[in-house]
């Protein structure tokens, strides 16, 4: 008789299987995890520099040109084509003296034709002025001619008052001349009075045609200053740069054509980075190298404005000796940010380029361990540590490009 073999449960196995995957793939991964990933490199392919505790200078260093203290710029004041030139570039000007000469041939038709214009003007009002007086002057003619009819009146009155008073001549006759004597008088009275108003509204016209007169007198003589603004003149003495006019070229009324030093000493002028503009300050000092001696300078100036990511400022030096200077000069300065204070410092190297700032290789025997570190202030040749790292560690300060996810180095000699 057969016998009965209960089948076994292959769901218990494959789930004792599954568990059994599960905990090898997961104790792999936390293997995997736990253990730092490294690298390993040459000595010789390294740069190691160490930490110390040293003075640490905030400063920083920057291309200046030298540019005249005090520049006057030339400017076309008439707009037209150079028709001569009477100096050259570099070359000493008094105020006043001749540098060229423009041309523009419809400014001068225009100017000819305002002049013209406000001459014909001026005529026009000195007439009207002359009619005036004329008018005054034929008034005063009829008054003479009118008081010599009332003083005949007057005196055939007086005349024939008396006969009448001897009964000479009736009382009819003497109402007539009586009559004649009122009549002139009163008309020698009403030309009077016109005259004298005639006068007070000439007098008034007169001023106004006057003032008219002297306003365009003005224009007229502000014209032909302006004619003369075709002659370009030295607007002050000094040395001439920047002056490279060519026959014929044309430039715009405002356009600059040059510029005179004033020889009256030079500055120094700098664009630097955006980095250090809450840093520059006036009156910071610095120094630049000037033939072989130092020489000391003060920032006078800070322009904050920030173009393509730079800003300029301006120095100048402190000795008063004669450098013997010239405009367009470019070279090193130092500026000092800080006082010299003690700190703990690490040679500036291109790791930062990879690292920001943040973590940094530190050297232990024969193996390198990231670490993180906080930089703060630096000069072109340190960094100022701040928390991180401690001295006499030896930090590898070569280029991180290869070790960006690497924790630990091995360093194979």
């Amino acid at each position: 008789m057969d016998k009965l073999i209960p089948r076994k449960n292959r769901k218990i196995r494959y789930l004792t299987i599954g568990i059994a995957s599960f905990l090898f793939l997961a104790l792999l991964a936390f293997f995997s995890f736990s253990k730092k990933r490294s690298l390993n490199v040459k000595l010789d392919e390294l740069i190691v520099k160490k930490v110390e505790k040293a003075f640490f200078e905030d400063f920083a260093v920057f291309q200046v040109k030298v540019e005249p203290l005090n520049v006057m710029l030339i400017n076309v004041v008439e707009g037209g084509s150079v028709k001569e030139i009477f100096v050259e570039n570099g070359a000493m000007v008094q105020q006043g003296q001749p540098l060229a000469r423009m041309y523009n041939p419809n400014t001068e038709l225009n100017y000819l034709t305002q002049e013209t214009a406000i001459i014909e003007q001026i005529n026009n009002l000195n007439t009207g002025k002359l009619n005036i007086r004329n008018q005054e002057l034929n008034l005063t003619k009829d008054l003479v001619a009118i008081e010599h009819d009332y003083n005949d009146a007057k005196r055939l009155f007086d005349m024939n008052d008396i006969l009448y008073k001897k009964d000479v001549i009736s009382r009819n006759d003497w109402n007539a001349f009586k009559e004649s004597l009122r009549f002139q008088e009163q008309r020698k009275n009403n030309i009077q009075l016109s005259i004298n108003k005639e006068k007070e509204t000439n007098r008034l016209q007169i001023s106004q045609i006057n003032r008219s007169i002297q306003t365009m007198e003005k224009s007229l003589e502000i014209l032909r200053n302006n004619k003369k603004n075709f002659l370009i003149l030295a607007p002050e003495s000094g040395r001439l740069t920047s002056f490279e006019p060519v026959l014929g070229k044309t430039f715009q009324a405002g356009e600059s054509i040059g510029k005179i030093d004033s020889r009256q000493g030079y500055k120094l002028v700098a664009d630097v980075d955006e980095f250090y503009l809450e840093r520059i300050r006036e009156g910071l000092k610095g120094e630049v190298d000037f033939k072989g001696k130092t020489v000391k300078v003060t920032v006078t100036k800070v322009i904050p404005e920030v173009k393509n990511g730079r800003f300029q400022l301006e120095m100048t030096f402190d000795s008063k000796e004669n450098l013997a200077l010239q405009d367009g000069l470019s070279f090193g300065v130092k500026l000092i940010l800080s006082e010299k204070n003690k700190a703990l410092v690490l040679p500036k190297g291109s790791f930062n380029q990879e690292s920001a700032g943040r973590w940094i290789f530190v050297v232990q025997g024969d193996k390198a361990i990231r670490r993180a570190i906080k930089i703060g202030r630096e000069n072109p040749s340190y960094y100022e540590i701040l928390d991180g790292l401690k001295e006499d560690e030896n930090i590898i300060t070569s280029s991180y490009s290869d070790y960006k996810d690497i924790e630990e180095l091995n360093i194979e000699k």
